[in-house]
């Protein structure tokens, strides 16, 4: 089952699963904005959580969570959750989630596992309380729970495409969708086309999916005479976080034809180089005109090292706003003041004798 937590969450599993998705919010007034097959109400206390959401405070999504709890921990087993890392709800509700899966007594089933795709705000163009949230969280519960060995693969979205592009929100959420949709559709094409080489079917696929590993996934059209390594780097998903060296890895190729099915093992020899073999499959799709090859790298960046990124920037934009803010402070000028006429002009107000107000500026060098 795919879940969407908080605002952002929600609407990406609403798309992503046709509305066939659980939709879980503290807001009433969000959740009525989402089409979704189940929707769930997280119980703040607060009429204004329950009407205006989290306001961009974990607190009231880890607070709404307690009135959930029981149900997602069922709803989750073997399912994808979708959440915003920045926000509120999505990040209140799923650390609490993370938590429940670190501390979890017992080894997890493997069809138990859930997955997590996280959409991490762009440092350049959002909110600082965004930045924070989403330091405490890669930081804490994701650290934790990629620790324990208790999560399926992590997805880590970015908002930095959508600022940098200027694409439209529902643009963007859409974009996100088709992306994810291509990797799961994977073991789909696995049994729908012919196979010529390799194997993967919806077991192998769904294992695949349960390794407590940070997921790059991405796709293009695959030029047989030309090296997969440069082909690879060039077509990266830019709506993901970029990965690191590949611990694991699983391909794909789908040909129009025969012809090129033997140059596919320069795609596992590129593998062969990081020690990695590739769960792999070959099909035969006719109705393409060139090789196409969806592609995935598990890599274990360590969370910390995400959060080291986060906080190098947070703090460069935290100096950037205290510049700015000393830079609009008004700086009063040295005025001069003529001493001798001011001397003068207060004799001529008080009716002193001249005299001693001008051997007294003398006597103090004033003169």
């Amino acid at each position: 089952m795919i879940i969407g937590i908080g605002g952002a969450g929600g609407k990406i599993a609403s798309l992503s699963s046709d509305n066939n998705c659980i939709a879980v919010n503290v807001s009433e007034l969000e959740l009525s904005k989402i089409n979704a097959k189940q929707k769930i109400l997280a119980v703040t206390h607060s009429s204004k959580g329950q009407l205006r959401g989290s306001g961009k405070n974990p607190k009231i999504g880890r607070l709404g969570y307690q009135s959930i709890a029981d149900e997602l921990k069922e709803k989750i087993k073997g399912g994808l959750i979708f959440t915003s890392s920045g926000g509120g709800t999505g990040n209140g509700i799923t650390s609490e989630i993370l938590e429940y899966l670190s501390e979890y007594e017992y080894e997890i089933p493997i069809e138990d596992k859930t997955m997590f795709a996280f959409i991490l705000p762009y440092l350049e163009r959002e909110a600082g309380e965004y930045v924070e949230n989403t330091i405490d969280f890669l930081g804490g519960p994701v650290s934790s729970a990629i620790d324990s060995g208790n999560t399926g693969n992590i997805v880590l979205f970015s908002n930095k495409l959508k600022f940098e592009g200027k694409i439209p929100e529902s643009e963007y959420n859409k974009m996100m969708v088709d992306s994810f949709n291509s990797f799961l559709s994977v073991p789909v094409k696995g049994e729908l086309y012919q196979l010529l080489d390799g194997h993967i079917d919806f077991e192998d696929f769904d294992l695949y999916k349960t390794k407590p590993f940070f997921n790059h996934f991405t796709h293009f059209d695959w030029d047989p005479n030309k090296s997969f390594q440069e082909q690879l780097n060039t077509n990266l998903n830019a709506l993901l976080l970029m990965p690191e060296r590949p611990i694991d890895a699983l391909f794909l190729l789908e040909l129009p034809n025969t012809k090129d099915i033997s140059k596919f093992y320069e795609i596992l020899d590129y593998f062969a180089k990081d020690n990695v073999s590739p769960v792999h499959g070959v099909v035969l799709n006719e109705s393409l005109t060139t090789p196409h090859i969806t592609v995935s790298l598990l890599y274990s960046r360590k969370p910390m090292e995400l959060v080291n990124d986060f906080k190098k920037a947070a703090d460069q934009y935290t100096r950037n706003r205290i510049k700015k803010s000393l830079e609009q402070h008004v700086i009063l000028q040295n005025q001069p003041l003529d001493k001798m006429n001011e001397a003068r002009r207060l004799v001529e107000e008080t009716g002193s004798n001249s005299g001693d107000v001008l051997g007294f500026l003398k006597r103090i060098g004033k003169l």
